[in-house]
C-alpha cells in the first residue's frame, strides 16, 4: 500500500508540474531534481564513505541541466569542455584514480544532459510531447513487469538483476512501440508511424539499458537503492533510471521532427 500510495502521489505532482508550471520553472525543477539524482548517484559511487569535493561536480550537473534545457540548440562541446577540465583537475591535483573521476565526471552527461532535454522538449514541443515521452516509459516499463510475470522465462541479466526476463523485455519494447506509433500520431499530428514506432522501439530498449546500468552500480556498490526517499520506492534515482537513457532519443527524433519533418 505504500509504495501503491507513493507512486499515486508521485504520477500526480509529475503531472502537476508538467501542464502547470511554465516552460522557465519546469527547467528550474528539472535542475533541482538533478541534483538530488546526482546526489544519490555520488553517495552510491563512493559508498566506502570517500566522497571528496562533491559540490563542483553537484554544480555541474544543474548547470548542464538548466543549459540543455535551453529553448536553442546548447553548445555541448563547451559542456563537454567544461568535464573535462574538472575531470584533469581531480586526477592531476586532488589525487583520484582515472576510473574514479571518471565515473563522477560520468554524472553531467548521465543525469543532467538527459533531464535538461527532458525540460527542452516541454519549452519546444509542449506539454503534451512531455507527457508523450514520460507515457511511453511507463508503458514499456509496466508492460515488462507483466510480460514477465506471465511468459518469462529466461532471465535477461541473472547477475545484474535476476527478476528481468527476455520475455518481459519484448513486452515491453512491443508494446512501447506500438503506442508511441499510436499516440505520437495525436500529439505530433505531421510524424510518420514508421519513424514513431522506431523511436518507441529505441526508447524502449534505451530504457532497459538505463535500469540495467542503474542496477549495476548498485550491485557494485551493494545496496538495494540509491536512496530512502521515496517510500516503497527508494531514492529518485531509482524512478528515473530508465527516464534518462530514453529521453536524448526522444529529444533528438522531436528536434529533427520540428526543425524540418519526420
Amino acid at each position: 500500500m505504500t509504495r501503491l500510495l507513493s507512486g499515486v502521489v508521485m504520477a500526480a505532482a509529475a503531472l502537476a508540474a508538467i501542464l502547470l508550471f511554465p516552460p522557465l520553472v519546469l527547467r528550474l525543477l528539472a535542475s533541482v531534481v538533478a541534483l538530488a539524482a546526482a546526489r544519490e548517484y555520488l553517495h552510491v559511487l563512493h559508498r566506502d564513505g570517500r566522497a571528496p569535493r562533491a559540490l563542483p561536480v553537484l554544480l555541474l550537473v544543474a548547470l548542464t541541466c538548466w543549459w540543455m534545457g535551453a529553448p536553442t540548440r546548447p553548445d555541448v562541446l563547451a559542456i563537454l569542455l567544461a568535464g573535462l577540465a574538472w575531470l584533469a583537475i581531480e586526477v592531476v591535483f586532488c589525487g583520484l584514480t582515472v576510473d574514479r573521476a571518471a565515473a563522477r565526471f560520468l554524472a553531467p552527461w548521465y543525469i543532467g544532459m538527459p533531464l535538461g532535454m527532458l525540460a527542452a522538449v516541454h519549452e519546444t514541443s509542449g506539454r503534451l510531447a512531455t507527457l508523450l515521452l514520460i507515457a511511453t516509459i511507463v508503458v514499456s516499463d509496466s508492460s515488462q513487469y507483466y510480460a514477465g510475470r506471465l511468459f518469462g522465462r529466461r532471465a535477461l541479466a541473472p547477475t545484474i538483476s535476476p527478476k528481468k526476463t527476455v520475455e518481459g523485455a519484448i513486452g515491453g519494447a512491443l508494446l512501447a512501440t506500438l503506442f508511441l506509433a499510436l499516440a505520437g500520431r495525436y500529439v505530433l499530428p505531421a510524424a510518420g508511424v514508421v519513424p514513431l514506432a522506431l523511436v518507441g522501439f529505441v526508447m524502449a530498449a534505451l530504457g532497459i539499458c538505463g535500469d540495467l546500468f542503474e542496477s549495476r552500480l548498485k550491485r557494485i556498490a551493494g545496496v538495494k537503492d540509491s536512496a530512502a526517499l521515496i517510500p516503497g520506492h527508494g531514492g529518485l534515482l531509482d524512478r528515473i533510471d530508465a527516464l534518462l537513457f530514453a529521453t536524448p532519443a526522444f529529444y533528438l527524433y522531436v528536434e529533427r521532427f520540428a526543425a524540418g519533418g519526420s
